[in-house]
């Protein structure tokens, strides 16, 4: 089960306003944008109260007593992306070519937000190559996905990122997981 952050544990019924392929295109855009180093594209896909995390442990229940390797709200999702565009960040320069394939899509259930709806809460698996300078890195694991309507558009609320082997020694993770 995936830890709520705000409220209750328990899932609801998958909203019935979510249309599966709409999902997927979704899901498959926001990793294109990622790899694509598309970062105006990908940040315009956030809600303002955005939560994204990527623990730091293989168990990823609770950033607020656990350390985390990014566990950023929606101001800071901004910052990293502004450092990020400068060019300037090291350990991206130069930027790493990426791509990334999401499997196993499942719509989890419905999960209440502070707008007093459901937002829609969905899983895949996935695995991204990293092709740097220095050498290729494969990275895989497990997303959450929180999904939200707003104003007839699909956003991202919540996007939880458990790395297979979040408990070993993680090498520099300076791009979009």
């Amino acid at each position: 089960m995936t830890t709520s952050l705000h409220g209750s544990d328990v899932l609801e019924a998958a909203p019935e306003e979510f249309d599966r392929f709409a999902v997927e295109q979704f899901l498959y855009r926001e990793a294109r944008y990622a790899d694509e180093n598309n970062y105006d594209a990908w940040e315009s896909l956030w809600t303002d109260d955005a939560l994204y995390w990527v623990p730091a442990d293989s168990g990823g229940s609770d950033p607020t007593r656990q350390m985390s390797i990014i566990y950023d709200n929606r101001s800071r999702i901004s910052t990293r992306l502004k450092q990020v565009r400068t060019g300037r960040r090291y350990a991206q320069a130069p930027p790493s070519h990426l791509r990334r394939l999401i499997s196993n899509i499942e719509f989890l259930g419905g999960r209440p937000n502070p707008e007093g709806s459901l937002d829609l809460e969905v899983g895949a698996n996935f695995l991204v190559v990293e092709s740097r300078p220095r050498g290729n890195h494969i990275w895989g694991g497990r997303v959450t996905y929180r999904l939200r309507l707003v104003d007839g558009q699909m956003r991202l609320a919540y996007k939880k990122v458990q790395l297979v082997d979040a408990d070993q020694p993680v090498p520099s993770l300076s791009f979009l997981i």
